[in-house]
């Protein structure tokens, strides 16, 4: 390799604003998943997306992505496609949660079960796999950083910016992981009719306000130019009007393959007689004097 391209790699790879934590939680998640393949059979394809979601949510936390997403609104947008949507799809859609339990040591793996059984465990998974709160989440957290003050100050308080990219990997994570389960309800948290469903419900206010990004004609957010858009001579309605659509087209899109992935757990459960249908027999059996009389 040439050694001004090799130094242009490597300029772009050099992480914008270090962070030990996220080092350390991106190390952890590939070791456990490493070894639990070593135990567990995982397919190629799985494999695959797991190891490509996890590249994209570091490219976009920890490189120089992150300078030009301080300085540009529609990378700020693709910066979040990947940390909301298509990262945390496609990690979820490997399945890791059991590979990187079989990762663990038997001695943490006990512990594991220990706390899942106790009071606090049962109220955070409880908390972690709400069917309203987790979908709530999923669209208030990312809707919610676009407003223009809220936008400002989080551009401007690193503790504030990296709470906003961590809160929308976090909530990404939460909401793939109800929408991309295969099981029927229960055990799944949500139901297979309520996986379908939701992906409609949490998109359509995203595309609305992509839509009315994209065709507003005013500045909303002077912050990237207070800060030095990095791209001399693109104006501030051109950048949020890319930005916009990104929200309104790309991220929808990626919506809508959640719904139909869904819709193939739905369709599936239902061939093989998997779907919860009301007790005939507990019906049948009830008596007939606790029935409503004409």
């Amino acid at each position: 390799m040439d050694a001004s391209l090799l130094r242009l790699v490597l300029d772009w790879l050099t992480p914008w604003e270090f962070s030990p934590t996220l080092i350390a939680a991106f190390v952890i998640g590939c070791v456990l998943f490493v070894r639990g393949t070593r135990v567990r059979r995982v397919g190629k394809a799985r494999q695959g997306m797991f190891w490509f979601g996890m590249l994209l949510l570091y490219l976009s936390l920890h490189t120089r992505i992150d300078y030009y997403s301080e300085r540009l609104f529609f990378a700020h947008r693709l910066q979040h496609l990947v940390l909301h949507h298509l990262g945390p799809l496609l990690v979820m859609a490997a399945y890791p949660g059991q590979v990187m339990r079989a990762g663990l040591s038997l001695a943490w793996r006990g512990h594991l079960r220990s706390f899942q059984r106790s009071l606090a465990g049962r109220i955070l998974i409880g908390v972690l796999t709400n069917r309203f709160l987790v979908p709530l989440l999923f669209v208030v957290l990312v809707l919610g950083f676009l407003i223009p003050v809220v936008q400002f100050y989080s551009m401007l308080d690193w503790r504030l910016y990296r709470l906003m990219n961590w809160s929308v990997v976090i909530s990404g994570f939460m909401y793939w992981n109800l929408i991309l389960d295969r099981r029927p309800s229960p055990p799944a948290a949500m139901s297979p009719g309520g996986r379908v469903l939701s992906p409609v419900i949490t998109t359509v206010p995203q595309m609305i306000t992509g839509a009315v990004i994209t065709f507003t004609e005013r500045d909303i957010y002077p912050i990237f130019d207070l800060c030095g858009r990095a791209i001399p001579g693109m104006s501030a309605v051109t950048d949020q009007a890319i930005g916009g659509l990104t929200m309104w087209v790309v991220a929808g899109l990626i919506e809508v393959f959640g719904l139909l992935y869904a819709l193939s757990t739905l369709m599936r459960l239902s061939a093989r007689g998997r779907l919860r249908r009301p007790d005939r027999k507990r019906r049948l059996a009830q008596p007939r004097s606790s029935q409503a009389v004409p």
